[in-house]
């Protein structure tokens, strides 16, 4: 696990993008609530960043042509992504947020 931020540093159901460890892993992080969600911030379909995208009730949406995908699994909600996204384990300790990129969970 490795610390990413604070938990303040997030607002609530804004995308936020880091590089993550030694390999600078693309991450995407959600705030939801007391929940922080982590994804691999490259679209499945058109490899842009999701962060650049917004949250929807279906997930975090890609702007370039949007697909969605959900939060919690990765996978996609909307076409035209058939591909889930990799999604990372979170942990809070504190007010900070850990993330391990080294385990996907999809």
């Amino acid at each position: 696990m490795i610390r990413v931020c604070s938990l303040t540093d997030l607002d609530d159901r804004k995308p936020v993008a880091f590089e993550v460890g030694a390999e600078y892993t693309p991450v995407l992080l959600v705030r939801d609530g007391d929940v922080v969600h982590a994804l691999r911030d490259l679209c499945s379909h058109a490899e842009v960043a999701l962060s650049e995208g917004e949250v929807t009730r279906k997930g975090v949406e890609c702007w370039l042509h949007g697909s969605c995908f959900d939060l919690r699994t990765g996978a996609p909600s909307s076409p035209p992504a058939t591909e889930p996204v990799d999604v990372f384990a979170v942990e809070l300790r504190g007010d900070d947020v850990f993330v391990d990129v080294a385990t996907t969970t999809n």
